[in-house]
């Protein structure tokens, strides 16, 4: 009888999350979940701080180097596997509390990242070249958000993540984890494959329940489901924020006559930094 072939195996090594299959979670934990975060937070915005200037450092280095700078590696690629165990268990697909430590061989949520040499000319138009993964790993996110509410209450009552919700949740975290790492030139990989990978992609067999991380129908449902949500998220706040506008200039006169006053537009542009949930 014939067979279909193997599903091809790509050479192209793309950032890796390792994670546990979804598990019955402490609904106390659960329940606590965000306030339980707080300290989190506030270390988690620290280091992000610092990830920014080490970036920046970093860009510069690679236009010159072709690579990153070995002392910027080594931030980055402590960082960024940090912040996606905190936003791991913030987003309920683990119960254990994630440790103050850049390095948890230990924890349920593993981040493989291999840095290496880089094209200095994606390098130079990195921040432009990011844009199409920054629209959909931020309409995705926004769309989870969105019902996360929903998401709580039902792992709350049941006191686990249904697969499904579990497949959907861990897909955004892989391709926002592949995100970060393309836009801080951890990875040369562009952020790809967000409804999973086929059937056999691991060569040498299955590492843990993400990897390969093979979606059922209702899990790319749900991802279908999200990335709606985020565009209904963004076009409700683009509404708003135009309206807002429209009100403020209403209300003030003379804001029409001061502005050709000063040189530039009367607003200044505003753009908000990818990646930081």
């Amino acid at each position: 009888m014939w067979q279909a072939p193997p599903a091809p195996v790509s050479r192209e090594w793309l950032p890796v999350l390792d994670m546990p299959a979804a598990a019955a979670q402490n609904r106390w934990t659960v329940l606590l979940r965000a306030l339980l975060l707080i300290p989190q937070f506030v270390v988690v915005w620290a280091l992000s701080v610092v990830a920014f200037f080490v970036t920046v450092i970093g860009w510069f280095g690679a236009l010159v180097l072709g690579r990153l700078p070995g002392f910027v590696v080594d931030y980055l690629t402590a960082f960024v596997p940090y912040e996606t165990r905190v936003t791991a268990y913030l987003m309920l697909t683990v119960d254990r509390y994630p440790p103050f430590a850049f390095h948890a061989p230990d924890y349920p949520v593993q981040v493989g990242l291999r840095p290496g040499a880089l094209n200095r000319l994606a390098v130079l138009f990195r921040i432009v070249l990011v844009i199409p993964a920054s629209i959909v790993q931020g309409l995705v996110y926004a769309g989870w958000w969105m019902v996360a509410f929903v998401v709580w209450v039902v792992v709350l009552v049941l006191g686990r993540m249904p697969q499904p919700l579990y497949e959907a949740t861990t897909a955004i975290l892989r391709y926002r984890l592949r995100y970060e790492a393309y836009l801080v030139m951890l990875s040369s990989a562009y952020p790809k494959r967000l409804f999973g990978d086929e059937p056999g992609s691991e060569p040498d067999g299955p590492v843990s329940a993400t990897r390969p991380l093979v979606l059922s129908g209702a899990g790319r449902g749900l991802l279908v489901v999200f990335i709606l949500l985020g565009v209904v998220s963004w076009t409700t706040s683009s509404v708003t924020a135009s309206v807002d506008s429209d009100d403020d200039d209403s209300g003030n006169p003379t804001r029409h006559v001061d502005a050709p006053l000063v040189p530039g537009p009367a607003d200044g542009p505003q753009r908000n930094l990818p990646g930081r949930s």
